[in-house]
């Protein structure tokens, strides 16, 4: 685990020799993060400005077993313990792992996790059925902004870096005496010409990434026992997207480069207040809206490059996604209980409506075969409306001093209706689907305190994810695909050592997929790269077992160290989708059988700093192999990687240099293998590089 000191700018005192509490939140009752009894890292604000940059991007290696797929100008599809989606084609969301931002949940749209401001990041592995339901099956995934403060400050954020990487961003802060009250206001702009060069039309800005972030938080305490917080949130990120070359470089010759753009608007209110001898209510309402926009140029290349041949296409998706939520929770008051039995009931309420326009153009011509020679002009225009209501409740209580159990249980039931308008090449179509499905998880716990703050546990959790239809195309390939059902067992252990300076954790985990939903690729249409289709199978099941560990030690007063560790090992079962061949005991998609990351950081007392990074991960499948003799070419390389930073701060400004990738290295975010170039268009292993070595500068500067 990495885990930073509170603070700001300052330098960290000489006497200051103790590994500072943690708390999770993103549980239903706050704990410690030695007493909460499951796989959890917590990267807090200290971490988050060392380790990181500008967007969770920079900081997610340092989760044991969690990754991202690219293919998208920032991540959006994530998954933990080899779970998860890795694209979203169709007008259907139905994610595997739960991303909230303040609150608001923006599963499967995780663009705006910009890390200016933000107080925390928490990762929780396994499923977590109890605490968030069907879109929670591989874990769960929270971030916080900072809360108001009762005294008036100002800071404000440059930084600049290569490829033109440049930002400013400001926080303001201060009471409201007269109402009992608190705000902030936080605002960022980033802008970067982005590391891929289009040689043919002599741009080296068509992946660049222009994003504005702002947050905005009110809280209001109207009585002792009462919190209001109320949370804006504005995220405008208009990236370009021209991430493939058929050579599997940097550079394109692409003719239409594409978008990869998000500009969503939320707003989350949280009453905490005393429910008399009940314990406390809380109550959060959200409303989000974001609109999308995924295009690109499907052919990769221009008339030059495919001369002979005319060999056009372009994708473009416009989505609008609509989401309001409501949840009602009692907790009980601890104190209150003479056997030290403690509760938490709640209801939830989510509501997703999501319209999406896609188009598909292009045009192939072959001179020398003209039977071979196609067109596309399809458009699709769906709507896509799901209800999600759920109640659940946990109780715990102690054995005796140093054992105790707790027990939860969450029911869910989620109505989805989808319809969309087809026009292929004139031809209009229509679909009008309908799914309900009832749900069941929870989890059951028994822990043993060994001694003051070192806490064994077991946990057996039953996960779930909803089932669909899949649409379009993809439905003659498989109309429906069934919920999905997940029981898993996390044994582990942790711990402090040498009063307080050393944090150690360690988890086993193993995972039984029941009726596993399996993502597969197929392109249809020889020549046409807007026919590559991609449905959702059932497999049979699935296995994933594997280990999770993390260690932090204040090893001087000046010196920290960390590390941390993902073993996962997971394989299909059941499964062949070809009837003949097909991915069964394979590896599923995204799980790298390893993860590792180790950091130092050293602070003086007098202001110096630095700080290291490296990480490294395993090779892996990009997605289900449809040929043994192919399943090679759908896999990533292993690497690592080495992030540096250097600096100094004073009691009111710091400077910093920073070097990501400072090796270079070359790395793969994303895959695919199937034919696109003419005439034959043979299948082929392409690959989506990641960010290349990069250096820049970053001022602070605090004003009280």
């Amino acid at each position: 685990m990495v885990l930073g000191l509170h603070g700001g700018t300052a330098a960290v005192a000489a006497d200051d020799k103790l590994i500072e509490e943690v708390v999770v939140t993103a549980t239903l009752r706050q704990q410690s993060l030695v007493e909460a009894p499951v796989s959890v890292t917590v990267l807090d604000q200290q971490t988050l400005q060392d380790a990181g940059r500008q967007h969770f991007e920079d900081v997610l290696t340092a989760v044991p077993n969690l990754s991202y797929a690219g293919g998208t100008s920032r991540p959006r599809f994530f998954q933990i313990r080899g779970i998860g989606e890795r694209e979203e084609w169709q007008g259907a969301p139905n994610p595997s792992v739960g991303f909230l931002i303040d609150d608001i949940d923006f599963s499967g749209m995780g663009m705006p996790a910009t890390l200016f401001d933000v107080e925390r990041i928490e990762v929780l592995r396994g499923p977590q059925g109890l605490h968030h339901g069907a879109n929670a099956l591989g874990g769960l995934i929270v971030m916080r902004g900072r809360d108001p403060e009762q005294e008036f400050g100002f800071s404000s954020e440059a930084s600049y870096g290569e490829y033109n990487s440049r930002s400013i961003g400001a926080v303001a802060t201060g009471p409201v005496d007269s109402l009992n009250s608190a705000w902030r206001v936080a605002v960022q702009n980033f802008r970067s010409d982005g590391f891929r060069e289009d040689v043919y039309l002599g741009r080296d800005d068509t992946m660049g990434r222009h994003e504005l972030t702002s947050r905005a938080k009110w809280r209001w305490q109207p009585s002792e026992s009462t919190t209001v917080d109320l949370t804006w949130l504005h995220a405008d990120l208009d990236n370009g997207y021209d991430a493939w070359s058929i050579d599997n470089t940097r550079r394109s010759l692409a003719d239409r480069p594409g978008k990869d753009a998000q500009k969503s608007d939320g707003a989350a209110l949280r009453v905490d207040t005393s429910a008399g001898r009940l314990g406390r209510l809380t109550v959060t309402a959200t409303l989000s809206d974001s609109e999308t926009e995924y295009s690109f140029d499907s052919d990769w290349g221009n008339p030059e490059s495919w001369a002979p041949y005319t060999y056009d296409y372009f994708d473009r998706q416009e989505r609008d996604r609509r989401g309001r939520s409501l949840e009602a929770r009692l907790t009980s008051d601890s104190a209150a209980s003479a056997h030290g039995l403690t509760w938490v009931a709640g209801i939830y309420g989510l509501d997703v409506d999501e319209q999406l326009d896609s188009t598909s153009v292009g045009v192939y011509v072959d001179p020398f075969n003209p039977d071979w020679s196609s067109s596309t002009n399809n458009r699709v225009v769906s709507d896509y409306d799901a209800q999600n209501v759920a109640a659940y409740a946990q109780v715990e209580a102690p054995f005796n001093e140093r054992w105790g159990w707790s027990f939860g249980l969450r029911g869910e039931q989620r109505n989805a209706d989808y319809s969309d308008v087809r026009n292929d090449e004139g031809d209009v179509t229509n679909i009008d689907e309908s799914a309900r499905d009832t749900m069941w998880g929870g989890q059951a716990t028994v822990y043993f305190d060994q001694r003051e703050n070192m806490r064994w546990f077991a946990t057996v959790s039953r996960g779930y994810k909803a089932g669909g239809f899949n649409i379009g195309n993809a439905a003659n390939a498989k109309a429906e695909f069934l919920p999905e059902y997940l029981v898993g067992l996390d044994v582990g252990m942790k711990a402090e050592w040498l009063d307080g300076r050393l944090y150690t954790d360690i988890t086993a985990f193993h995972m039984k997929r029941t009726d596993m939903q399996v993502a597969i690729s197929r392109q249809l249409v020889r020549g046409d790269p807007s026919s590559y289709l991609l449905y959702t199978d059932n497999a049979s099941g699935g296995r994933n077992t594997g280990i999770e560990s993390s260690v932090r030690w204040r090893a001087t007063d000046q010196l920290e160290v960390g590390g941390t560790l993902g073993l996962l090992r997971t394989r299909y079962s059941g499964f062949r989708p070809d009837d003949e061949s097909g991915p069964s005991n394979r590896e599923q998609a995204h799980a790298p059988e390893y993860q590792a990351s180790v950091n130092a950081t050293w602070r003086h007392p007098l202001g110096w700093m630095a700080r290291l990074d490296v990480i490294a991960s395993d090779n892996y499948y990009f997605d289900v192999p449809d040929a043994d003799s192919a399943k090679d070419s759908y896999r990533s390389g292993a690497y690592s990687l080495t992030h540096l930073k250097a600096g100094y701060e004073g009691e009111r400004w710091a400077v910093y240099a920073w070097g990501r990738n400072v090796f270079d290295e070359d790395y793969v975010v994303r895959g695919f293998f199937f034919g696109n170039e003419p005439p034959d268009f043979a299948n082929q292993r392409y690959t989506q590089l990641g960010e290349p070595r990069q250096f820049g500068v970053t001022f602070r500067w605090e004003f009280n």
